[in-house]
């Protein structure tokens, strides 16, 4: 694809814009880790929210939603899609107690919960592992897949990708590092009204290649007759397909959702998300902010993907890698007087999920581990420049692993797959008040070994639909049957422990009996069903948006409408529930 000179200016606009941001926020962020991580705690629920939204828009996420239609229709975005009721349950279960909790990171969650050394090494174990390993890998196939974008865009060989991509890294480690999470915000808002104008632009334009909605629809119908099977179309998998048989469609739907961990889908809210909540104003801020992530996440941002992946179906059919099909569109269909503000949508979401990743990363090795174990009483300035030091080795260590990545794929695999059955003790944690810090590290190693050796011993490959679900299963009910008898076989955390967190986060009263007892002058909430229907009108809401949607842009304009009517009355039940009974706590 040919850039002219008006393009470059274009990029070039876009990357002092961003350098710009970093210097404006840069005596902020220095006054302490808190302006550096958290933002100071006050940031609004629209700003906060469209970061998490911008973070998990990464560069090649629109190729693999292309990759996903090419392979299995619109219907195999339920491989994300059925995450909906975890993201829910953050939302209206998880949001407000993590803003409560007053903690700057949710690795060091487990010193408030938990007491003595098992709680320590849950810190400083998930602090390295997270910041560094699971951190860097994503970082680095983040790297690698702006590397591919760019040899194809561009037409440059990979080693001349590769230096563009470091050259882009270093402006983002250098903003990161400059501006804190302040500059991080206001840049991932700035770039996701351009990458998300840009993909809008280029579904209308792909669309209009084919002749419209209608002309799509029939050449999509001549592709189904040639593949056989069901339609393209279709918002649900054949459940007799090899790709989805009713087994594995189970598992999303009443297993995968809540009883895995993955970077960014934590059970109850993790990472970046939580870290977004930490720095909301207040808890209605934290709520809202949840909120808006997944409803624009889930139910608005998909579309204009799929619109364009639709379309790379019909010009592209025999495509080595179905995933390139999204950038050929952009190539051959994009006006050329667009071609600059793609490529700085492109680089966009690249950087807010770098910027992201290198603030988040930073925060748990200065907070959890430098802080906490190593250096206990600097001043706020010497953890501030270690903060800064921080995102400089993150940054190195990334660019490092986009070079061998393809060596580690197995690796990062497995790491994901042992995930499995840690959700449940996640989840519960907050709600139980016998749960101890035994329970968690239990369900660590518990999955972590059931998960290898049904990978590595019994052969099951994750890759496959049946072996995949009959993995999560056995992992899930072994590694849960294994934390459940530990919890009942150690003693529970000190009364001290309890009645602080208790104190401090207010949880359900359900599950917390003992310790209620003792503090009588405690009121916690009571809002433990009026939560739930919340929670299953949120989901309401999300589905009704996301088919109603899809739809309305498939010309069925009946079905629509009625689904999106669906979703406003589940949008409006939130809001009369919530301002009801208050947007915080709830007390009785």
């Amino acid at each position: 694809m040919q850039l002219t000179p008006l393009d470059w200016a274009v990029i070039a606009a876009y990357f002092a814009f961003n350098i710009a941001i970093g210097l404006y926020y840069r005596s902020r962020a220095g006054q302490n880790t808190s302006e550096f991580f958290l933002s100071g705690r006050n940031v609004s629920w629209w700003l906060a929210g469209t970061s998490m939204v911008a973070t998990t828009f990464a560069a090649d996420t629109p190729l693999a939603v292309t990759g996903l239609v090419a392979r299995n229709g619109i219907a195999g975005n339920w491989l994300w899609w059925c995450m909906v009721a975890s993201g829910m349950l953050t939302v209206f279960f998880y949001a407000r107690l993590w803003r409560r909790s007053g903690v700057m990171t949710d690795i060091e969650f487990a010193e408030i919960r938990y007491a003595g050394k098992p709680a320590a090494f849950l810190r400083g174990f998930r602090a390295l592992y997270l910041a560094l390993p699971i951190n860097c890998i994503i970082l680095g196939w983040v790297n690698k897949a702006m590397v591919d974008i760019l040899m194809l865009v561009l037409g440059v060989s990979k080693e001349q990708a590769l230096g563009l991509v470091l050259v882009i890294i270093v402006l983002t480690s250098f903003i990161s590092t400059l501006s804190g999470l302040w500059g991080v915000l206001v840049m991932d808002l700035f770039q996701f009204v351009i990458k998300m104008g840009m993909v809008i632009a280029l579904a209308v334009y792909a669309v209009q290649s084919v002749g419209g909605i209608d002309a799509m629809k029939a050449r999509l119908a001549e592709v189904d007759a040639r593949r056989g099977g069901g339609s393209i179309l279709s918002f649900t998998p054949d459940l007799d397909s090899a790709w989805m048989p009713l087994i594995t469609f189970f598992v999303y739907l009443a297993l995968n959702w809540w009883a895995t961990w993955s970077p960014g889908a934590e059970p109850g809210g993790g990472g970046y998300v939580a870290q977004r909540m930490f720095s909301a104003k207040d808890e209605k801020n934290s709520l809202l902010a949840t909120l808006w992530f997944n409803i624009a996440h889930y139910a608005i941002r998909p579309w204009p993907w799929i619109l364009t992946a639709l379309v790379s179906v019909i010009l592209y059919p025999n495509l080595e890698n179905p995933e390139h099909g999204y950038v050929k569109v952009m190539i051959d269909h994009l006006p050329p007087s667009l071609r600059g503000l793609m490529v700085a949508a492109f680089a966009a979401a690249y950087m807010s999920t770098i910027g992201t990743h290198l603030n988040w990363g930073a925060s748990y090795l200065v907070n959890d581990f430098y802080r906490r174990f190593w250096k206990k009483n600097e001043g706020e300035g010497h953890y501030v420049r270690a903060s800064q030091v921080s995102t400089v080795i993150l940054t190195v260590a990334s660019a490092v692993i986009a070079y061998y990545i393809d060596s580690i794929a197995g690796a990062w695999k497995l790491l994901l797959v042992t995930g499995a059955g840690t959700g449940g003790v996640l989840l519960l944690r907050w709600y139980w008040w016998r749960i101890n810090a035994w329970s968690e590290v239990s369900s660590m190693i518990a999955a972590f070994a059931v998960s290898l050796y049904l990978q590595v011993g019994l052969k099951m490959d994750s890759d496959k639909p049946a072996d995949f679900a009959w993995l999560m299963i056995y992992t899930v009910s072994i590694t849960t049957a294994v934390w459940l008898a530990v919890t009942f076989l150690t003693k529970p955390e000190p009364d001290h422990v309890l009645d602080s967190f208790y104190r401090r986060t207010r949880p359900s009263l359900v599950g917390w009996g003992p310790v209620a007892e003792r503090l009588p002058e405690v009121r916690p909430a009571r809002d433990g069903w009026s939560n739930f229907f919340c929670w299953i009108a949120g989901c309401t809401l999300i589905y009704g948006a996301l088919f109603g949607i899809g739809k309305l842009l498939l010309g069925d304009t009946g079905l629509g409408a009625g689904m999106l009517l669906l979703s406003a009355v589940a949008g409006f039940f939130i809001y009369w529930n919530l301002s009801r009974r208050g947007w915080s706590t709830v007390v009785e």
